[in-house]
């Protein structure tokens, strides 16, 4: 099968996929415009009753760690910042587009574990990069780079679980090789496709698109792909939303050039992360 045929299949079954809803929408469009304030962002959520209510579950979640109880937004705006509301409120709503996974070497539930783990190391780097100002979207990042994982396994189901199956379920690379192998492209370039008729930024769909890729192209900013890259890699040595028998690969050099890091600032990042994993389980469990 190559990346035609499933491009023109991603695109023929783009109506089975979940539409974003109006909700998500607009969120979407909050997250690249610059103009947008607290006032505008409460508002949209405010009309979404339900997802206000898993909003505030998880902001009161052992993720956040708020000692008092956050019990309307106008709070959990002031206590969290516009920057963190806007991307909690595309977590919660982006974690049940989807529905249950199938039986099978893929889980769902260990994807999104995954996804929030390298998201909060994501956000983490940016920080400390000088990126504080996108460190929002390159959390959301973070959280969406297997979507396309999700894709392959809702509608190429028995493909898919051949593909892992070949790849013996191991390294992140091996398994993009078994995707490339039968579908003529990994997860990472059909995710991308995806949230680009989602209408997602530039910045999200490029770094989704260059999961576990060294070969950065133009207009792709390194820092960011390297940021990706060794999220994942310290994600997987939590141990969060991966099988045991997953050795996770060694962090590139090449990568800490590029985020000019020492392995002593990595550590720090590691020691973070194994912090926030108890956190990162109770975020899923209230919004699941």
């Amino acid at each position: 099968m190559d990346s035609k045929k499933v491009i023109q299949k991603i695109y023929a079954k783009i109506e089975e996929i979940p539409t974003l809803s109006p909700f998500l929408q607009k969120i979407v469009g909050l997250v690249e415009s610059s103009r947008t304030d607290a006032q505008d962002l409460t508002a949209v959520i405010y009309n979404d009753p339900s997802l206000t209510s898993k909003m505030l579950k998880a902001a009161n979640s052992a993720y956040y760690g708020f000692s008092k109880e956050i019990d309307n937004l106008d709070r959990a705006v002031a206590l969290l910042g516009f920057n963190m509301i806007r991307s909690l409120a595309m977590s919660v709503g982006l974690i049940h587009i989807f529905p249950k996974g199938k039986a099978g070497h893929f889980s769902r539930e260990r994807l999104w574990i995954h996804s929030l783990a390298v998201a909060t190391a994501m956000k983490e780097m940016g920080m400390k990069c000088g990126r504080e100002e996108d460190s929002e979207s390159l959390f959301v990042a973070g959280l969406l780079h297997d979507i396309g994982k999700v894709v392959l396994d809702q509608f190429f189901t028995e493909d898919y679980q051949q593909a892992l199956e070949e790849a013996g379920c191991l390294e992140s690379s091996t398994v993009c090789e078994a995707e490339i192998n039968r579908f003529g492209m990994d997860h990472g370039g059909v995710g991308s496709i995806l949230l680009k008729r989602w209408n997602f930024p530039e910045l999200i769909c490029n770094l989704v698109a260059m999961d576990h890729k060294t070969d950065v192209p133009e207009g792709v900013n390194p820092v960011d792909i390297a940021m990706l890259h060794v999220a994942d890699i310290l994600a997987k040595e939590t141990g969060m939303g991966v099988s045991e028998s997953i050795a996770p690969s060694e962090i590139r050099q090449a990568d800490l050039e590029t985020l000019g890091m020492t392995s002593g600032q990595i550590d720090e990042l590691r020691v973070h992360l194994f912090e926030a994993k108890e956190g990162i389980y109770s975020f899923f469990s209230t919004v699941n």
